[in-house]
């Protein structure tokens, strides 16, 4: 069962224009929920970051959020989701292709659930990553549709036989294809601060939180590829990766080569928060 335009259909009724403005020009924002135990992990965040870029690229919300979260927790009930995610695209509407925003356009909103297994394997026995350059736009902080970037990156890491990307602007890491990044240096978390450069990851901010609880130092500031290469530890957060641990990065093994006890209690402390 999806949710379209304004109704509960089955997926075959899903009948997209090709003059939707997010067929031919990436023109809308999304938002990937995950769920746990049936309920929306996070919503309030996310909803509030999905508002924020709604109002940032100018797309009017078709909903309130209040009704928004109804129709997600419909949408779970409905196809029995238990565990998985539910991704929600809202483009700007259907009109002629033409650069200039369409006047009296209506929004398109979007919605379906995906049963998806928690990634026990790499969570537990972390991942490999190669850096490459960072050549997205400036507004990263922004969870549009415009993702061509992501998937090169994303499909570059698959071509050398790892599972991410580790971005960087001139040697300043800014994140991963699909995931936040985060190091570990003398027990103290570096992350690049939550600028135009990056998104603003749910699961980022989730775990800055549960670091300081540890009273783990956090520093938010940019770092370098070499210093990444130095660290005692480093790892990726993402809605549907958790905390999952960085072995090598270009061939070289980070610290140990193996997860590292501060990613290991983040994690241990971040299942607590979905498991209540």
């Amino acid at each position: 069962m999806y949710f379209f335009k304004n109704k509960f259909v089955n997926k075959k009724d899903v009948l997209l224009s090709p003059d939707d403005r997010g067929y031919y020009f990436g023109d809308g924002i999304y938002e990937v929920f995950r769920v746990y135990n049936g309920k929306i992990y996070e919503q309030a965040a996310h909803m509030q970051r999905l508002q924020r870029t709604a109002s940032e690229v100018r797309i009017e919300l078709p909903f309130t959020i209040e009704k928004m979260g109804h129709i997600l927790t419909q949408l779970i009930e409905k196809n029995g989701l238990n565990e998985g995610t539910v991704y929600m695209q809202i483009t700007r509407g259907e009109a002629p292709r033409a650069h200039p925003f369409p006047a009296q356009v209506e929004p398109i909103l979007l919605a379906y659930c995906t049963e998806v297994r928690r990634p026990i394997a790499t969570i537990h026995n972390g991942i490999n990553a190669i850096t490459l350059e960072d050549i997205r736009w400036l507004r990263c902080d922004l969870k549009t549709l415009n993702l061509l970037p992501n998937v090169m990156a994303k499909q570059a890491a698959l071509d050398h036989g790892v599972q991410e990307v580790v971005l960087h602007r001139n040697g300043t890491v800014t994140e991963c294809s699909a995931s936040n990044l985060m190091m570990i240096k003398d027990r103290v978390l570096y992350t690049h601060p939550a600028n135009h450069l990056i998104l603003h990851g749910i699961t980022r901010a989730v775990v800055l939180r549960l670091a300081l609880s540890q009273e783990i130092t956090v520093k938010e500031e940019p770092f370098t590829t070499e210093q990444l290469l130095l660290a005692d530890e480093a790892f990726i957060t993402g809605t549907t990766v958790e905390n999952t641990p960085i072995l090598q990065i270009d061939g070289k093994a980070i610290g140990t080569g193996a997860p590292g006890p501060i990613t290991r209690s983040l994690q241990s402390e971040f299942e607590r928060t979905f498991a209540q």
